[in-house]
């Protein structure tokens, strides 16, 4: 047997699992170390997330000028984890923001079948939010219009519309907010380009078709998975959104599995295209109602935006990263993510 005289080390240099002190504790409580480090660092990353989507939503409302002093908004909330999270942030930064501006949640229950009509006023009253349930049953006109078999969702909107903005009327708000975020925006850009012939995509701000309303989207720099994880943290108590029985949109699924599909492939890329959004070059497109070409003249003056067309293209150089996955002896795979400019 070897013997070692050495004194025992300092009491600081113990390993975490030998603190005496710690196994006291644990054992009172009932909590192991290993799963109060677990809870530590979920709230790290809770605390974290929350700071990132205050900080987007915040950015995007000056960017846009989304809410000014004296504003009352209407907040319309679905029950969805989108409609709870933009309320949840505005609420945060309206305690912090060095503006005055009313806040006021809206929700129309239109009669849905199984629509659990207490639970968003229960969750408001504790939130202690002001708030108005217009109770319209536009599901029985819907149903009865609406062949069987068809899609009901562009009628059904088009009738909430309606009934939000004479609420917004009656409530004297002055904006009002809705739950679309990054991704609803990417998805519809798409949307416009592959099934429409357009480059439309969904505005963080504009003005109602009705010309009477402005709507603002203060969730427009945020990613769902941010937004989905923000409802799982904050237990929303979310309300299905299939209780009318209507039909998915397979356009937009296909369209938001795609940019999933990106993103997992090339990390970044959604973000780079959302950027793209707010980097138009009108003259370097075709649309001759937003450039006037037909009006062209040299200058012979040089110009940083115009066209090098003998030059080649600039894009970030992708680096090769491995990606793991199920294969055959031998086999390898990579896939290319583009580095951030």
């Amino acid at each position: 047997m070897i013997c070692c005289d050495l004194p025992p080390p300092p009491f600081h240099l113990y390993p975490f699992a030998m603190n005496p002190f710690e196994i006291e504790t644990d054992a009172a409580t009932g909590v192991t170390p290993a799963a109060r480090d677990a809870a530590l660092r979920s709230e790290r990353e809770s605390h974290k997330l929350e700071k990132r989507l205050c900080r987007q939503v915040g950015q995007a409302i000056i960017d846009y000028n989304m809410i000014e002093e004296g504003d009352k908004v209407m907040v319309c909330v679905s029950g969805g984890k989108d409609s709870y999270g933009l309320l949840d942030i505005l609420l945060k930064l309206q305690a912090r923001a060095p503006i005055h501006f009313e806040l006021v949640a809206v929700n129309l229950d239109q009669k849905q079948p199984g629509f659990p009509d207490h639970i968003l006023p229960d969750y408001l009253k504790q939130l202690g939010v002001p708030f108005h349930i217009e109770t319209q049953d536009t599901y029985s006109i819907v149903k009865r219009v609406v062949p069987e078999g068809k899609t009901m969702c562009s009628l059904c909107s088009r009738l909430r519309r309606g009934i939000l903005y004479r609420v917004a009327d009656e409530l004297g708000v002055t904006k009002i907010a809705l739950g679309h975020h990054r991704d609803d925006m990417l998805q519809t850009f798409f949307l416009n380009m592959f099934f429409a012939g357009k480059l439309k995509a969904m505005p963080a701000k504009l003005v109602s078709d009705d010309g009477d309303h402005m709507i603002i989207r203060p969730l427009a720099y945020v990613a769902e998975k941010d937004l989905e994880r923000w409802a799982q943290h904050k237990a929303f108590p979310i309300i299905p959104c299939s209780l009318c029985g209507s039909q998915e949109n397979l356009q937009r699924k296909q369209i938001g599995n795609m940019l999933r599909d990106w993103e997992k492939q090339y990390p970044g890329r959604t973000e780079t295209m959302l950027t793209s959004l707010q980097n138009v070059v009108p003259s370097h497109l075709m649309d001759p109602r937003q450039h006037d070409f037909r009006s062209l003249k040299t200058t012979g003056v040089a110009s940083a935006d115009g066209d090098k067309a003998f030059d080649a293209e600039d894009f970030p150089v992708p680096t090769l990263t491995p990606m793991p996955f199920a294969a055959t002896p031998g086999a390898r795979k990579i896939h290319i993510a583009l580095s951030p400019t």
